[in-house]
């Protein structure tokens, strides 16, 4: 995980480099992510040459959560928990911040904990029908 003083366009799309050098042979990379405005493909323009940015753009494929859904979202889950285990307390720098939050991930992903997902679509119909008014149960 990377972490930056802030989450500007430029720092996102640095960051989007660096997990497209992570996986140099992949055809594409699939990125979720949320509906933060840093997080377009426009930021890899502003950050690098049109030809490099252009480049990742063609490799990175952007999925965003649902602007409205975030309690549906897994990954939005696991920030949640995150920031109640270890980001709660008052953390001096950011050598701290990446020891505390990588120990957090270490200690997660040894548990393996899957999600016992109970959410059906039909539930999803009812709780966001206002979103969807075409579509019904």
């Amino acid at each position: 995980m990377e972490i930056t003083d802030r989450r500007t366009k430029l720092e996102f799309a640095h960051s989007m480099k660096h997990i497209a050098e992570l996986y140099p042979e992949a055809m594409v990379i699939r990125v979720a992510l949320d509906n933060l405005n840093t997080h377009k493909g426009a930021s890899l323009y502003e950050a690098f040459l049109a030809e490099q940015a252009r480049a990742l753009a063609r490799k990175l494929e952007f999925h965003y959560t649902p602007k409205y859904g975030s309690w549906l979202n897994i990954a939005e889950i696991e920030w949640a928990v995150l920031s109640n285990m270890c980001l709660s307390q008052r953390i001096s720098d950011k050598a701290s911040l990446h020891r505390e939050v990588e120990a957090n991930i270490l200690s997660r992903n040894a548990k393996a904990t899957p999600v016992n997902w109970r959410f059906t679509a039909r539930d999803a119909r009812r709780r966001l029908a206002r979103l969807y008014s075409g579509i019904s149960e």
